[in-house]
């Protein structure tokens, strides 16, 4: 791996007699790999990653498209370092909290807030670029927590939204410095000219947001490289630019992070990861919230039936039933306003549960249905796959399972649920999204 001649002139400074070990960790260490395991399954495999109490080094990377418990959400494959989100989460937000990512896809730290926060909370889940914010949505209904909402919007539109959010993370676009073991093409694509650009516009997103976060609210702010313009020196702009005050961690020695004075560094020498900053601020001062909401469903006939879909649920949750786009869609009752304000606000993609799809006058149900931690399953015929149906199914290919009774039935694995059929007989429609299918054999 050649290093750029400016990165090491820009980068040694900061490591001093550290800048070997750390050069040799670039070049010779492979990358470790790591997944977070979803509170929806019983796995507990790998060694334990310090900072997150739901993570875990893999001895060797296996082929995740060849797992149906991948495809399940039973755990999200993410670099260990940025599951330090966790500790930021834990020690200054409270899991009551309507959060926003503002830069979410594909959707790892998405789904870690969405986990921590649990029935308690609410995520505002943002992704600007539209076909990225699918696949968000996708990665968040197959977690199955239904505690979100996914948007496509832009920071300035979302920082209309006065004092709404209780906690914002900006995993800010970067110039990618931390990739570099992960990901050659991230050096090719970097320069010192970049490293200024990145910068700027991180003021930029920063500043287009920072109303939409509480007076004494918590901003988060990560990214994945190492150069102080992009890390130290924009938490001090923050910090004078926009009224915040620098929170420091609890931090376990252990850990071999460096810097605390304005913000965490992860370097690839020391912990098992790659390269990545964390800081965390805490807002002075600010507009109250005030919202003026007209009900875009008030007056509109609902299909027959609605109602009657609360039974696909368990009680864990008090639920309020939506119908939008064709959809009924379940919404925690508690969060039912803050949906509201998203719906009406901003681009929503989806929000809550999506129980079912309303076509040709009857309820056909909806794959993040089955994937949900609160699907009552005992108001389904079942059908326990073992790994090669289940891939089959993930491939989206026709099932025969004639000895089930006629209707829809849920597929599962490993006693895991992973989507729809629709027995008609002599054949299974397979209700699994061609979007999400798995193409390996």
């Amino acid at each position: 791996m050649e290093l750029p001649a400016a990165f090491i002139d820009r980068t040694r400074p900061l490591l001093g007699d550290e800048w070997d070990d750390f050069r040799k960790a670039l070049q010779e260490t492979p990358p470790p790999t790591s997944i977070r395991l979803n509170d929806k399954t019983p796995l507990r495999i790998g060694t334990a990653v310090p900072w997150c109490p739901d993570g875990a080094y893999l001895d060797e990377r296996p082929l995740f498209t060849l797992d149906p418990l991948f495809h399940a959400g039973c755990y999200y494959v993410q670099e260990a370092s940025s599951m330090f989100v966790r500790q930021a989460l834990q020690q200054c937000v409270p899991p009551g909290s309507l959060v926003l990512d503002l830069c979410a896809a594909p959707g790892g730290k998405s789904t870690l807030i969405s986990q921590y926060l649990g029935d308690k909370g609410f995520l505002v889940a943002n992704e600007i670029i539209r076909q990225r914010a699918h696949i968000l949505a996708e990665n968040l209904q197959k977690w199955g927590n239904g505690n979100f909402a996914v948007t496509n919007d832009t920071p300035q539109n979302i920082g209309k939204l006065t004092a709404l959010f209780d906690a914002i993370l900006v995993d800010a676009p970067c110039s990618g410095e931390g990739m570099f073991r992960k990901d050659p093409g991230a050096i090719a694509e970097w320069s010192e000219a970049n490293v200024r650009m990145c910068a700027a516009r991180q003021r930029d997103i920063l500043t287009d947001i920072w109303a939409a976060l509480k007076p004494d609210g918590v901003l988060i702010y990560s990214t994945c490289t190492y150069n102080r313009e992009e890390n130290e020196d924009n938490v001090q702009w923050i910090c004078t630019h926009l009224g915040a005050s620098y929170q420091p961690l609890s931090i376990d020695t252990r850990w071999q992070l460096s810097g605390k004075d304005a913000g965490y560094h992860f370097y690839p020498h020391k912990t098992r990861g790659e390269g990545f900053f964390l800081a965390v601020m805490r807002k002075h001062g600010g507009a109250a919230r005030t919202f003026r909401l007209r009900d875009k469903n008030a007056g509109k006939q609902q299909p027959a039936g609605l109602q009657q879909l609360r039974k696909w649920l368990d009680e864990r949750q008090d639920w309020k039933l939506e119908f939008g786009k064709n959809r009924a869609y379940a919404i925690p009752e508690k969060h039912a306003e803050t949906v509201r304000i998203v719906q009406e606000c901003l681009n929503a993609i989806t929000a809550g549960t999506e129980l079912a799809e309303w076509k040709a006058g009857k309820w056909t149900p909806c794959p993040a249905a089955a994937l949900s931690k609160y699907l009552n399953r005992q108001n389904f015929t079942t059908f326990a796959a073992d790994t090669e149906t289940a891939l089959a199914f993930l491939r989206t290919e026709t099932l025969n399972l004639p000895e089930l009774p006629l209707g829809y039935v849920l597929i599962t694995y490993k006693n895991v649920p992973l989507g729809w059929v629709k027995n008609v007989g002599n054949r299974c429609n397979n209700l699994y999204p061609n979007e999400w299918r798995i193409r390996k054999k």
